[in-house]
């Protein structure tokens, strides 16, 4: 694979977690990549952060739109255009990644193949503990981790641990059912395939199932990257869910379809209409000069 990696950094209006998202980040034994944080409208506090950044080892991109509510599968579509890597990995704004995370990813990618990860949550006291008094938890040891399962400050120890699995990690090639959108990792060529998220979920909800059903579906098999890339997820109030059922209701419609694409993808956001196309890239800014800048709105769906 080409050595550029592209991490993709979902946030909205959590400038805390992210300035401790980026902190990790910035920690990788693993320096081959670039960070593109993809803005749901947030307000300037986050463009703050951002540019207080700008030292980061790694090149660092800020790539923002409008706030018209939870548009998260859009906003990552805007950051798969500004980015540069040929490998995007994406990771919610509020997890935590420990030093070798860049590193595990690049090992387990694999032409054909997604990479799921999973998650260890952390609990509501030990995440406003981290925030308040910037813990580096991301470095610490198994045995700090086993302490702090003991006293319930996270769900799960066992994750925390590297194992090589091998060949299982394909044993779930073809279940879409399970896998999380916070920490997953696949070729920039696949996700033009099947052209990108679709931003026709909106609200919390599906949009993450959408994508892994659309590429399984065109022949690109999940691969499991737990005990290897697992992330440290801080505590937050469940978001709105509203949308949730119609979401699932859209979910449902492409279960019953034969269909690849999205039908609100990345060639909604340029001059083409298929995935073919090559993308103009979205008006984004390097932190360093000016932090942030609102994107162009989106075509007209023909």
């Amino acid at each position: 694979m080409a050595d550029l990696i592209s991490v993709v950094v979902s946030t909205y209006n959590r400038e805390d977690a992210l300035e401790a998202v980026l902190r990790s980040l910035s920690r990788q034994i693993d320096l081959q990549f670039e960070v593109v944080v993809a803005d749901d409208g947030s307000d300037a506090a986050t463009a703050r952060v951002v540019e207080s950044w700008s030292h980061m080892p790694v090149a660092l991109k800020h790539v923002r739109h409008e706030d018209r509510g939870f548009r998260l599968a859009e906003i990552r579509n805007r950051a798969i255009l500004a980015s540069a890597g040929s490998y995007c990995i994406f990771l919610d704004g509020d997890c935590l990644v420990r030093p070798n995370f860049v590193a595990a990813h690049r090992r387990l990618a694999e032409p054909g193949c997604f990479v799921t990860g999973n998650r260890v949550q952390l609990s509501q006291k030990l995440s406003r503990r981290i925030l308040a008094e910037r813990l580096e938890v991301e470095t610490w040891p198994p045995g700090h981790w086993a302490a702090h399962r003991v006293r319930g400050d996270i769900n799960r120890f066992l994750p925390l641990l590297r194992l090589p699995l091998g060949p299982l990690r394909k044993r779930v090639g073809r279940r879409w059912r399970g896998a999380q959108g916070c920490n997953m990792a696949l070729f920039r060529s696949d996700i033009e395939r099947v052209d990108g998220f679709d931003a026709a979920f909106t609200g919390w909800g599906r949009e993450d199932s959408d994508m892994f059903v659309r590429l399984i579906r065109h022949g690109v098999r999940r691969k499991d990257g737990r005990h290897a890339t697992t992330v440290l997820h801080l505590w937050h109030q469940q978001s709105d869910r509203s949308k949730l059922a119609a979401n699932e209701e859209k979910l449902d419609l492409l279960l019953r379809s034969e269909r690849v694409g999205a039908s609100q993808g990345l060639s909604t956001l340029g001059e083409g209409t298929g995935p073919a196309h090559r993308f103009p890239e979205p008006i984004c800014h390097q932190a360093g000069s000016r932090a942030c800048a609102e994107v162009a709105e989106p075509r007209a769906l023909p």
